[in-house]
């Protein structure tokens, strides 16, 4: 049961009106915290590393590291490859043991996008159990290597999101509805629900069940995940929260104890804020005990 690909966590989850949260990692340290915060409240959880941090630990390493893991684990982890815009390297991750895709070719034009997108579902899943994730629109900020500037964000076409969902054959869909990566500008950044909600119709309208991903998590107002989790949102995307965590965390604790020179106690420290950090989305997004 442990390790899993993302959707048929997501379904479920849809059908439950809760959501899974997506939690960007980049070491040892913080996907042990996950992994443990998850199990304490028996939440189903996916593990993603973008592409910056897969390279530079070793998809193999990450892949050993999360089978190690989760396999001991009583509740079910996907690991996930997060807006990777190389084909190649999103196959590499494929047959490394990775469980969930995103090939992210938002950036390309519809067709080409349906191309990039397709070949990558194609290999996935001819690799064995391994959902893909796909994204129609392009979302505002700075994720890893994926940079979008204001003035060239573009939000989901309601009316091409089954085609593109059809052609590509994509598990799981991450529309762009006007949420970004990083940290927003603004407490209550202006999200685009009817877009969403136009989109849920459609896709259920052509009788496509495929789970609805939120990025750009961190810092969305509470009102706001409540009602996306109500449209439908069933994967959200946390990343630069957990990245202020460890580094704030790594900061205190040096400034409260300079004179220490025991790395181990570091560590303790930043495993105690990204468990808070993920408890603090567990309760947002409604997953407690649906492990």
């Amino acid at each position: 049961m442990s390790i899993v690909n993302a959707k048929e966590m997501l379904l479920k989850a849809t059908d439950g009106g809760y959501a899974v949260g997506a939690f960007n990692i980049t070491n040892l340290i913080q996907m042990e915290a996950v992994i443990e915060a998850a199990v304490e409240r028996s939440a189903p959880l996916i593990i993603q590393t973008s592409v910056t941090p897969s390279k530079f630990l070793g998809r193999e390493v990450l892949v050993a590291i999360y089978r190690t893991l989760a396999e001991a684990a009583p509740i079910p982890i996907c690991l996930h490859l997060d807006h990777c815009t190389d084909v190649g390297y999103c196959k590499d991750c494929a047959a490394a043991g990775y469980t969930n895709i995103m090939i992210d070719a938002s950036k390309q034009g519809f067709e080409e996008n349906i191309r990039q997108t397709r070949e990558v579902a194609d290999y996935a899943h001819g690799q064995g159990d391994i959902s893909v994730e796909g994204e129609l629109g392009t979302v505002a900020g700075v994720e890893d290597q994926v940079k979008v500037v204001e003035d060239e964000t573009q939000l989901a076409d309601p009316a091409a999101a089954v085609e593109f969902v059809e052609r590509t054959g994509i598990d799981l869909f991450a529309p762009a509805i006007g949420t970004a990566h990083g940290v927003y500008k603004t407490s209550d950044p202006k999200v685009d629900f009817d877009r969403l909600a136009a989109i849920r119709k459609a896709l259920e309208t052509a009788g496509l069940q495929v789970p609805l991903v939120v990025h750009g998590g961190t810092g969305l107002p509470e009102h706001t995940v409540k009602k996306l989790l109500e449209l439908g949102g069933a994967k959200f995307n946390v990343s630069t929260e957990l990245k202020h965590s460890l580094i704030d965390a790594t900061f205190d604790y040096l400034q409260a104890n300079r004179g220490e020179y025991n790395p181990g106690k570091i560590d303790k420290a930043v495993k105690v804020a990204i468990k808070k950090t993920v408890n603090g989305w567990i309760d947002r997004l409604g997953c407690q005990g649906e492990a």
